[in-house]
């Protein structure tokens, strides 16, 4: 059977967005947004979004339909998709969710628990408290009261941390227990998955030449446009690899080439978070170990219901 529906998992600079434009050309397939950055309006540059060209070749959705005031959650994210890949099925389309958020192919294959909202005073005192105390210690707290969202968390992982402990402080009960109470958002069977996991050296190389890119895109001018809005810097869209950065060289305190150096080091760790959560989170999921669009294209037809087709046209 051909599936309904495709996940194509990845960190930055994967060369997913490419494959999944591939497929949709081939399949007749629509694109669906599963990256937490490319849903804001205000990141078109520094979030690498389809270009137009790229747009005109397929059906797009959920790419720059957020404002960047209004911080999206994950279950925010779930409710738009899920009528839209209604829509894509009702129209007798398949669908690709592409993207680099974990959380969000997590909440569409296991489902997503109704965990209450953590007040803004309480998270505030709880991210306090992190940062008097460093990671370790409250590692150790989280441990004490949810030992499997301790071990689940991976190092360095400050905001996934915080929510845990300030999940626990809210409600009284550990994420865990409202986590094990979810159920899929998709059908089993009508989704087939593939995870590109690029060896790091040429992906950190792959991340140096966007940012590149992304500056001859626009970026500084995106930043300038983004930082003269005032918005709360703990906001998703504020947290992107590079607004601290170039804005911080906007303002008159570094030089572009010591920006740059710093938004290249943080791209890398931010790619290094995204292979530890597909190794840890995505550990059943086909692979595409290689950057080239060949090998992924072969992985990706490996992956299908029937190994070694190519999926039909439509």
């Amino acid at each position: 059977m051909e599936p309904r529906i495709w996940l194509i998992a990845g960190p930055t600079a994967s060369g997913k967005s490419a494959l999944a434009l591939r497929l949709a050309r081939e399949t007749g397939a629509e694109i669906v947004n599963a990256d937490a950055l490319q849903l804001y309006a205000d990141l078109t540059a520094l979030s690498a979004r389809p270009t137009p060209e790229e747009l005109a070749q397929a059906p797009h959705h959920l790419f720059g339909v957020a404002d960047g005031a209004d911080g999206w959650s994950v279950g925010r994210w779930l409710r738009e998709a899920q009528p839209v890949l209604e829509d894509i099925n009702g129209r007798g389309r398949p669908a690709i969710v592409v993207g680099g958020t974990g959380l969000y192919f997590k909440a569409l294959t296991e489902g997503l628990a109704d965990v209450p909202a953590v007040p803004n005073d309480l998270r505030d005192a709880v991210e306090a408290r992190y940062d008097a105390e460093g990671e370790a210690a409250a590692r150790a707290r989280l441990a004490l009261a949810d030992p499997a969202a301790a071990a689940r968390i991976a190092p360095g992982d400050r905001q996934r941390l915080t929510r845990a402990l300030g999940v626990l402080q809210a409600s009284g009960r550990p994420l865990s227990a409202w986590q094990a109470e979810t159920r899929p958002a998709l059908d089993e069977g009508s989704w087939r998955a593939i995870a590109l996991e690029p060896p790091r050296d040429a992906l950190y190389d792959r991340c140096d030449a966007r940012l590149d890119s992304m500056l001859e895109a626009g970026a500084l001018a995106e930043v300038a446009a983004l930082t003269a809005r005032g918005l709360d810097p703990r906001l998703p869209v504020m947290k992107a690899v590079g607004v601290r950065e170039f804005a911080a060289h906007l303002a008159g305190d570094i030089t572009l080439e010591q920006a740059l150096d710093d938004a290249r080091r943080e791209t890398r760790r931010y790619a290094k978070r995204q292979l530890t959560w597909l190794r840890n989170q995505m550990a059943d999921w086909p692979r595409a170990t290689s950057l080239d669009p060949e090998a992924q294209w072969s992985a990706i037809l490996s992956a299908a219901t029937d190994p070694g087709s190519p999926p039909p046209r439509r």
